[in-house]
């Protein structure tokens, strides 16, 4: 029998953080040992709808003192999510990220280390696997349109805008299509922004409201018809399968994997 896989989140205290500890308290063959979050104010943190707490740090430098997982499971975002996944690295531990704001340059950099220290690390922008599954469709339909528009929406506590997700999406139709989408150029624009933003004849829009989790959908044109994929987020317990996964498959790499589509074999040839 396999041995169980050890899991803390860094993130811990906030929404997606705490929908993990719960998730992995619940997953077959992974237990929760630990919990970084920059909040915390005691040692501890009780799992929701459990009586199990684990260790509670302000770091995962400090939590590495007391606890040294597995895996770490990482949902912060930015130059945060950069530096906790460079500890995590330099200490030896698994990453499985879905924080957003990382440049092109700071997975250059992660992927540089990682493979120097032989550290798997797995960066989505979603765990959904329905929206992977979007976005490789979106990517095979790409080429048979000339028109594009991807509109996303999301809660209103999400700080970028497009969501990765959406940017993930538009760079998949892209490399898919392998040209630009022709584009409407509005003669008169009466309110600036209206056609929102420009990604390689892609026009983007993003919404920002409460009662939303997360949607994507693209609109593909052509002459006579339109196609239309959506994508639901109901609640954060969508992303979960998604990071059990990234869990388990992120033991057996030993460099930096972006994005499910690889995981869930969705990396092949595109016909």
């Amino acid at each position: 029998m396999s041995p169980e896989i050890t899991v803390a989140v860094n993130g811990a205290l906030g929404r997606m953080g705490s929908t993990v500890l719960v998730a992995a308290s619940a997953e077959h063959g992974v237990t929760p040992v630990g919990a970084a979050d920059i909040a915390a104010s005691s040692n501890s943190v009780t799992i929701s709808g459990t009586s199990t707490s684990v260790p509670l740090a302000p770091g995962l430098t400090e939590l590495f003192d007391i606890v040294k997982p597995d895996v770490v499971v990482d949902f912060t975002n930015g130059e945060a999510a950069k530096e906790a996944i460079l500890t995590c690295i330099n200490s030896g531990v698994k990453v499985v990220s879905g924080s957003t704001g990382l440049s092109s340059d700071d997975l250059d950099e992660i992927r540089q280390l990682a493979s120097e220290k032989s550290v798997g690390v797995i960066s989505a922008s979603n765990f959904a696997l329905g929206a992977v599954v979007l976005m490789h469709l979106a990517g095979i339909a790409a080429k048979y349109f000339d028109y594009a528009d991807l509109l996303e929406s999301h809660h209103e506590m999400k700080v970028d805008a497009p969501s990765g997700t959406a940017l993930s999406i538009a760079e998949a139709m892209i490399e898919g299509r392998g040209s630009a989408f022709d584009q409407n150029i509005a003669d008169l624009q009466t309110l600036e922004g209206t056609r929102g933003g420009d990604f390689h004849g892609i026009n983007l829009h993003s919404a920002r409201m409460p009662g939303r989790v997360a949607r994507h959908e693209v609109v593909f044109g052509a002459l006579g018809q339109t196609l239309t994929m959506i994508h639901d987020s109901i609640n954060r317990d969508s992303f979960m399968p998604g990071v059990m996964l990234g869990v388990k498959h992120v033991i057996g790499e030993q460099s930096l994997v972006v994005g499910l589509a690889s995981v869930l074999g969705l990396d092949k040839s595109k016909p």
